[in-house]
């Protein structure tokens, strides 16, 4: 110590929410404290917005003795591993935006995401500024529109106001998670939402020594008593290898009405006779981009070797 005086010795006992994580380095908030906290050997599995029980180390540091019961769990997976996106969400918004071009596949992909976890699924379409593009973007939406999902209009830049009067009586109340492709604005609105975001990540940045990788670990930030957001870093792929089959076909919202009216009771919906779901695609009632995914979910899900 170089001359300050001992803190008194914090109480054991000590219960945070997860706001940051970069490797195996995390930083909690303690009501309103940051604590840089590590797992006991060689864990990974805690994930942003996980409520963990805490045990002080030093003045600022913790080691993270367990973690309370998860409401959900939202992530990702390929073949060999899973990667934790976010813990205790009850709203997940994915961020398109009339340009660049947004990729069906990763938003079909949150989507069924979201479903298997038990999240609340909105889209937020940004850029609306860009008048020429805005009637294609709004068509390709529809197919998501057309089975439930909530679409969000906005323009961070051009109309900033409109943004948050519409964004943030949505978040209110809410865990929520923005996700999407670099380059959707997904920042922007954050920026918007969260007025300090930027000190707040150079501060995560500092605690977790990650230098200038700002953008490549998720973070947590409180809008308040009972809201939070956190924010992603973009990402091109979202594979889900973990699914099994079962839960594929719920997570497929519009395959609902037709489940339990296939000829076999272990039908899979991909060749067999007298499938419901095949019978739907081909009336046109399940499009079969939904159904060309889920059938390339399902093999996925078969290779997984961890």
């Amino acid at each position: 110590m170089s001359g300050k005086t001992a803190p008194a010795p914090a109480p054991s006992g000590l219960t945070g929410i997860i706001i940051a994580a970069h490797g195996r380095h995390y930083l909690a908030d303690v009501d309103g404290r940051k604590l840089q906290c590590v797992t006991r050997g060689k864990k990974t599995n805690i994930a942003v917005g996980d409520v963990v029980n805490l045990k002080m180390t030093s003045e600022d540091q913790a080691v993270i003795e367990s973690i309370t019961e998860r409401k959900t769990l939202l992530y990702r997976s390929d073949q060999y591993k899973s990667k934790l996106l976010a813990a205790n969400l009850s709203r997940l918004f994915i961020v398109v935006a009339t340009e660049p071009g947004f990729a069906d596949d990763l938003i079909s992909r949150s989507l069924v995401a979201a479903e298997a976890a038990g999240i609340e699924a909105h889209l937020i379409l940004n850029k609306t500024d860009v008048a020429d593009l805005l009637p294609k973007a709004r068509e390709r939406l529809l197919m998501y529109t057309s089975l439930g999902y909530p679409l969000h209009e906005v323009s961070a830049r051009a109309n900033p106001e409109h943004a948050v009067a519409t964004l943030m009586p949505l978040l209110e109340g809410q865990s929520s998670i923005f996700i999407g492709q670099s380059g959707m604005g997904k920042s922007s609105l954050i920026n918007l939402l969260v007025p300090d975001a930027d000190i707040a990540v150079r501060e995560i940045s500092a605690a977790l020594d990650t230098g200038k990788h700002t953008t490549t670990f998720t973070r947590l930030y409180s809008l308040g008593e009972h809201a939070s957001i956190i924010d992603s870093p973009g990402f091109q792929e979202f594979g889900l290898y973990h699914l099994s089959e079962g839960m594929l076909e719920r997570a497929f919202v519009e395959f609902g009405p037709y489940l339990g009216g296939c000829k076999f009771y272990n039908c899979r919906h991909l060749i067999e006779p007298q499938c419901a779901i095949l019978t739907a695609v081909a009336e046109g009632k399940i499009a079969k981009f939904r159904h060309t995914l889920y059938g390339q979910l399902l093999h996925e899900s078969a290779q997984t070797l961890y």
